[in-house]
């Protein structure tokens, strides 16, 4: 490569980088991690004399690549977590705004999106995001994996088909709802929770609303998805009653671009995050995480919804 470059506008790249990573890998920890090994390989190629006539691309392959090692690696521990997978949520409010690159995430990574991702390989997983949410074309997908051009069609017809056999979500990135409507619908939806109306919240809720929760077996949480709006909505109604017992205060936020909210104790701690996946003017699905390893970088984590040790190594209750 030759050229040279402005590091300045390097750094412009992080918030598309950080994308891809997160994306690889559906952890922000992991994500900030990976971006900064791409950017310190990029600045020890700089030192070395090395000259990078296009940082994106020397970027973007290293950060796809790093994040098919990290996710090789990772598996076993995906394999034997306790319940529900959930990504861990990127959380932007108007107090607490966070880093540029959390603020622009790519709106098509739901959790929702994320989970069905899991199904794939490393390389599918790469490929897949890279064609169908980045809109690389196979060229640029094929020198960032390192494979043919030819091979990473039939890797992207490959995966495109794994997921669309994975659920309702997998034929298109979910649909994302206007910034205005779906907040104003997420607002109404959680008073009718802190409210504990019922019948309020079943009118909010697609006939086929699914809830999930992460608790990774160290917090609070439905270890299996819980279906029904009847049963959503008394899921609902009874944990907000719990948590308006303790004190606890629900600020409106926006949940890797979706609508959602994050619970905090009377300290200011962070309890558990949601988010609501929004479609035609229904919640059509809603995903809770209260596992404190998945919430650390919010902020102080609370003990509020934290088993005990007898708790978190003992079977779960059907449909808990």
């Amino acid at each position: 490569m030759s050229g040279a470059t402005d590091g300045t506008d390097e750094a412009g790249y992080r918030p598309l980088m950080f994308s891809i990573a997160y994306g690889m890998t559906g952890s922000v920890g992991d994500a900030e991690d990976l971006v900064q090994d791409a950017f310190l390989g990029l600045t020890r190629a700089h030192r070395a004399g090395t000259a990078i006539s296009a940082p994106k691309a020397y970027l973007t392959t290293a950060v796809t690549r790093l994040g098919i090692n990290h996710l090789s690696s990772a598996r076993v521990r995906r394999e034997t977590y306790v319940g529900n997978w959930l990504p861990e949520p990127v959380v932007v409010t108007n107090d607490r705004p966070g880093p540029v690159e959390h603020a622009e995430l790519a709106d098509s990574l739901s959790m929702a999106f994320l989970v069905l991702l899991e199904a794939l390989s490393p390389v599918e997983r790469a490929v897949f995001m890279l064609r169908e949410v980045f809109g690389y074309d196979y060229t640029d997908v094929a020198r960032t994996t390192g494979k043919s051009e030819t091979n990473c069609r039939q890797i992207f017809a490959r995966a495109k088909k794994r997921i669309t056999a994975a659920g309702p979500d997998a034929d298109s990135v979910p649909p994302l709802a206007k910034r205005a409507e779906g907040e104003e619908l997420a607002r109404t939806f959680f008073e009718a929770a802190e409210g504990g109306d019922l019948d309020a919240l079943l009118g909010m809720l697609a006939p086929d609303v699914v809830y999930y929760g992460d608790g990774g077996g160290k917090a609070r949480a439905t270890r299996n998805p819980v279906a029904e709006p009847q049963r959503v909505g008394q899921l609902l109604v009874g944990g907000f009653r719990r948590i308006r017992s303790l004190g606890a205060d629900l600020r409106p936020a926006w949940v890797n671009s979706r609508p959602g909210a994050v619970t905090y104790d009377p300290e200011g701690r962070v309890v558990n995050v949601v988010e609501l996946d929004i479609v035609d003017g229904v919640i059509r699905a809603i995903h809770s995480v209260s596992n404190p390893d998945k919430l650390g970088h919010l902020g102080p984590v609370s003990d509020m919804a934290r088993l005990s040790e007898e708790k978190s190594t003992r079977p779960a209750a059907p449909g808990r």
